[in-house]
């Protein structure tokens, strides 16, 4: 099921277009919606347990370990 995602700052993703080739790095700006499903975990960081998830996004595209707190769920 995709969700449309709002970010919530200005950041830099690595997104994964292929297994055979480099990561791609693309500026995310704040306020920019996307449509994605999600698959959530929890990682353990240096100040404790830190929520994030895999982005798929539509065009197939996958963006590894976001944060939580970079984004928000929008209501359509």
């Amino acid at each position: 099921m995709f969700h449309t995602i709002e970010f919530n700052d200005d950041f830099t993703l690595d997104l994964v277009i292929s297994r055979k080739l480099p990561m791609e790095r693309v500026k995310i700006e704040r306020g920019c919606r996307l449509q994605a499903q999600l698959k959530p975990y929890v990682i353990e960081a240096a100040d404790g347990p830190v929520e994030v998830a895999d982005l798929y996004f539509e065009d197939g595209t996958t963006a590894q370990c976001v944060k939580f707190a970079c984004f928000a769920f929008v209501d359509n």
